[in-house]
């Protein structure tokens, strides 16, 4: 019935003059699903107050309630604007990355480019629905002090506060804000988390000021949040970020040098290679670094995804192309898709982290050229014969 009701709305909203996709209103429609939750929860509040003979503070003064705006017929619903580039992580692809990590209740989880806040939604989902008997304490911790994030846009930061609000999280901890904005000087222990699970916007440039924050000096934005994750971390925490696969070996300075600061003062034990078309719209490979933090990097194991078909639109990555990649992770057991090296093996002049698969079927040498011309000049012979005898078998019949 709900799913209804949001299509009815949908298809209203989709007819009005301006707008093109479910972008265009997403940010007026989160805030009036943002609305109606607080109505009914502040409702729940006035009657619990009474029943127990207490007076109830509403939280929005009575002409910014949601039954006066009804009341007032609200228009001006106006055009959210395009938000067409950006590209939100399949939920399969969240999922793996969080079986992979492993959460468990009283750590705290970050994400710094927090976007519809799918990472915190299905962290919340894992750590709700892993255990039937958690406590009052325990659920008392998920709500108030286990999510935390930050976004710069304004529509995606209203899309994630909704978003967490939909499954559970009364007062998302979620800030307005670019993250990029933080002085990695500046951050102390107490600023620290125990998870970070993100998807950096990529591609983009910073200003030189912003830049300045980070001790690698860098325009490129995913490469500024990997740093932010790393400093962001606690000793002992665990990350899963993805980054575009040209990140592994780039041979500009600040690559070279991000890749020598994960290695030395991380655990880089996972690299997932995804495929073209994982995200949606996106023409860039990724991959997905799996890391703690505090000691340097041993042994990498690279899972190599291949999901058997071509990804795209109406095709996309499901949980099980990912099952193997989590069974494997567990134990990083090798398979036809997945390998360990050694970090002793790593050229420490540009420390490239290439994904070759050395279990991939190997492609036949090239010939040399006079070998191929020389087979032209057989064919090109047998060719000849085989015609001479045609013709004289038809001279016969003749």
């Amino acid at each position: 019935m709900l799913e209804q009701t949001f299509k009815n709305i949908d298809d209203v909203l989709h007819k009005e003059a301006g707008c093109s996709s479910e972008l265009d209103y997403t940010e007026q429609t989160s805030w009036m699903l943002f609305l109606k939750y607080l109505d009914d929860m502040e409702g729940e509040r006035a009657i619990e107050a009474e029943l127990v003979g207490k007076p109830y503070q509403f939280i929005i003064d009575e002409k910014h309630e949601l039954s006066h705006l009804y009341e007032t017929k609200i228009k001006n619903m106006g055009n959210a604007g395009r938000n067409g580039g950006e590209y939100y992580t399949p939920r399969p692809l969240i999922r793996a990355m969080i079986q992979a990590i492993k959460p468990s209740i009283g750590e705290t989880i970050y994400d710094g480019a927090c976007g519809s806040a799918g990472f915190l939604c299905e962290s919340h989902d894992y750590l709700r629905h892993g255990s039937d008997d958690l406590t009052t304490s325990q659920l008392e911790t998920l709500q108030t002090s286990t999510f935390y994030g930050k976004e710069k846009k304004s529509l995606a930061y209203v899309i994630a506060i909704m978003n967490l609000i939909l499954h559970g999280i009364d007062a998302p901890n979620i800030l307005h804000t670019n993250t990029l904005s933080d002085n990695l000087t500046d951050v102390q222990e107490k600023d620290r988390y125990d998870i970070i699970l993100a998807n950096p916007p990529f591609g983009g440039k910073e200003r030189k000021e912003i830049q300045q924050n980070f001790p690698i000096k860098t325009g490129e934005t995913a490469f500024l949040f990997l740093q932010h994750f790393i400093k962001y971390l606690k000793a002992g925490g665990r990350a899963a970020v993805v980054i575009k696969n040209t990140f592994l070996s780039n041979a500009d300075n600040a690559s070279k040098a991000l890749r020598q600061e994960l290695l030395q003062n991380c655990n880089l034990h996972t690299i997932l290679d995804c495929p073209a078309k994982t995200f949606l719209g996106a023409g860039v490979k990724t991959v997905v670094l799996i890391f703690e933090k505090g000691a340097p990097t041993q042994n990498i194991w690279y899972y190599q995804l291949e999901p058997g078909r071509s990804l795209g639109k109406t095709n996309p990555l499901n949980d099980n192309d990912l099952n193997e990649f989590v069974k494997l992770q567990a134990d990083f057991a090798d398979s036809k898709q997945s390998w360990s090296i050694d970090a002793k093996d790593i050229d420490q002049s540009g420390y490239d982290l290439s994904v070759r698969n050395p279990n991939a079927a190997k492609a036949a040498p090239l010939r040399e050229p006079q070998d191929i011309l020389a087979e032209i000049e057989q064919l090109d012979n047998d060719s000849a014969q085989i015609m001479d005898n045609l013709k004289l078998l038809m001279g016969s019949e003749g």
